[in-house]
């Protein structure tokens, strides 16, 4: 895949070049005899022999120090270890290992670009120190220092010097194209599609000569506009860390709408730090009180809580989460944002786990959403992408052997006649023959569960687990969306209830628009298909990517910075290893 850059840089223009005539060019008989008349270099001048041996010599020391190299299958510089082991080789071979960071006149100018650009990674939630930037400091100032005394720098200095340059640059773009971490490492219930491989050294190549390294960059961001949000909030968070920590409450405390008092002011200065309270009239008063009780819903809002004006447990504690924690809750998400495939497909279905939500895009918009209800901590809905194929009216379900063990037989062997009044039908192996068995015949005390060998289905109907409409994208984890009899669910903030499956909230809407573009499938072809009670499947003409993804902080489309609590605990894990540091060779 190639990386289209701009032919020129936003807002600049090329240094103009000096007109030549015309005959210089397309009569070399003149050109020779011009260049003889004006002291043109026909024989390199001593100042050109220097110069055209130390470039020689600067390519000689390059090439045997990465034929070194990879003889050790290892590359160690000044201490730092370089990562681009297979792209550095194959950047300088393109370069016939010439210098790429500095000027013809021997000054630093590129590598003093892309310094300010690596100390610009914080504004993508990077750490600079990860890119060698303490070492590259360190070479740059010896060079200027050498270049100011008129001497030529150290060789080595040089080729050390522009070796890591070069690291720095790959790793740097490499981190934005893919992150900086693998998500697989972490867990096996989080699975990414890999980004398509890029020409790193060929791209590098072209910025260089184009003199374009900041655009460069700038194009292996993600694409996302979520992702240039997440970029915005991070700046307006990092830039309200100068006036330090905002208050933090008293543990245990509460507060209610007419509360007044020192901890209504602590709460007061809370909100208006994080900017959720904009109050124009005084700290007392009615007016007052009202606007501290919707500033307070304000942030609930925004923290995925009941937004009730009311500071009660969950509140306080969402209260009392740091801004340096909540400004790395960001650089935690703008990492995950780097790790989705950089085309979700301009029509797709995106559930935000933690956010317990569902929205379709089209274009970059959203044009539908709904509350959804995820897999509770122990039984965790994985992340992953697919293609919705079809969709399943009436469905029955055949309860997953991992269910029926661990929360079907401990209320069968509690109630003899559990299985009965749930309408869960019982079966003899999961053979297409296998005999169906009476519930009430089996000692349910008497079933190991280590060699279950029960088939338990429920029937289509409303008492059906699955609802009325089930949604399928084929994965290895066996997911997908479906419906619910259990409505009430909807109605709490936090909706971690299912075994791993996606209950939604509007599923005759969802099944009228990815249905859209299947023939004889109106609204009214739906309902009737549904209460006729049948078990169908319907074919979806146009097949639909599926993304469910896991972000604990986002911003809507007003703006509004939101966060979400980390239901599964991969926040910390994810910190740990964005905050180790490089490696340093003694």
């Amino acid at each position: 895949m190639t990386l289209l850059l701009r032919t020129e840089p936003r807002g600049c223009r090329r240094k103009p070049r000096t007109a030549l005539p015309l005959f210089f060019i397309t009569r070399p008989r003149q050109w020779i005899i011009a260049a003889v008349l004006f002291g043109c270099i026909l024989v390199p001048a001593p100042g050109g022999r220097a110069r055209a041996a130390e470039l020689e010599g600067f390519a000689s020391m390059m090439r045997a120090k990465i034929t070194a190299a990879q003889a050790e299958n290892r590359m160690i510089c000044r201490g730092e270890l370089v990562c681009g082991v297979a792209e550095l080789p194959r950047f300088y071979a393109l370069r016939e290992y010439r210098a790429a960071w500095s000027d013809e006149d021997g000054s630093f100018g590129p590598a003093e670009g892309l310094v300010r650009r690596i100390e610009a990674a914080g504004e993508d939630g990077l750490d600079p120190r990860s890119y060698h930037l303490e070492t590259i400091r360190q070479l740059l100032e010896k060079a200027r220092l050498e270049n100011g005394a008129g001497r030529q720098p150290d060789p080595s200095l040089s080729v050390d010097l522009d070796f890591l340059l070069t690291d720095a640059f790959l790793l740097l773009a490499s981190h934005l194209w893919a992150g900086r971490v693998n998500p697989e490492t972490f867990s096996n219930e989080w699975v990414v599609r890999i980004n398509p491989e890029v020409d790193l050294a060929g791209i590098l190549q072209g910025a260089i000569e184009s003199g374009r390294i900041g655009e460069a960059l700038d194009a292996f961001r993600p694409p996302h506009p979520e992702y240039n949000a997440l970029r915005t909030a991070l700046k307006l968070y990092q830039g309200l860390g100068p006036a330090g920590e905002w208050p933090r409450l008293p543990e245990k405390a509460s507060w209610d709408k007419g509360q007044t008092g020192e901890l209504a002011d602590r709460l007061r200065e809370r909100l208006r730090r994080s900017g959720d309270l904009q109050q124009t009239q005084g700290d007392e008063g009615a007016d007052a009180d009202l606007e501290l009780f919707e500033g307070l819903r304000r942030f609930q809002a925004r923290h995925g809580l009941d937004a009730d004006g009311r500071m009660g447990p969950q509140t306080l504690q969402a209260l009392n989460v740091s801004l340096q924690e909540r400004t790395g809750q960001i650089e935690l998400n703008m990492e995950r944002w780097r790790w989705l495939p950089r085309d979700l497909g301009s029509r797709h279905i995106r559930v935000n786990v933690p956010a317990f939500g569902l929205a379709v895009i089209e274009d970059g918009q959203a044009v539908m959403n709904m509350r959804v209800v995820a897999g509770r901590h122990y039984r965790r809905t994985p992340v992953f992408s697919g293609l919705m194929d079809h969709i399943v009216l009436n469905p029955d379900w055949n309860i997953p052997t991992r269910i029926a063990v661990q929360d079907i037989l401990p209320k069968a062997r509690k109630d003899p006649a559990y299985l009965g009044r749930e309408k869960i039908r019982v079966f003899e192996g999961w053979g297409r023959d296998a005999a169906e068995l009476d519930p009430g015949s089996i000692d349910w005390n008497r079933v190991a569960a280590e060699n279950f060998r029960y088939r338990l289905r429920k029937d289509p109907g409303p008492h059906n687990d699955l609802g009325r409409v089930k949604f399928m994208f084929p994965n290895r984890f066996d997911v997908y969306l479906h419906d619910t009899p259990s409505k009430r669910l909807f109605e709490r903030s936090m909706r971690g209830f299912s075994s791993g499956c996606i209950r939604i909230e509007k599923p005759l809407d969802l099944a009228e628009y990815v249905l859209r573009d299947s023939p004889g499938w109106s609204r009214e072809a739906l309902s009737a298909a549904i209460d006729a009670g049948k078990l169908g499947t319907v074919g979806l003409a146009r097949k639909i990517p599926v993304h469910l993804i896991y972000m604990t902080a986002g911003v809507d489309s007003e703006g509004r910075v939101l966060f979400w609590q980390d239901i599964y605990q991969r926040d910390p894990a994810l910190d740990r290893a964005l905050k180790e540091k490089p490696p340093r060779i003694p």
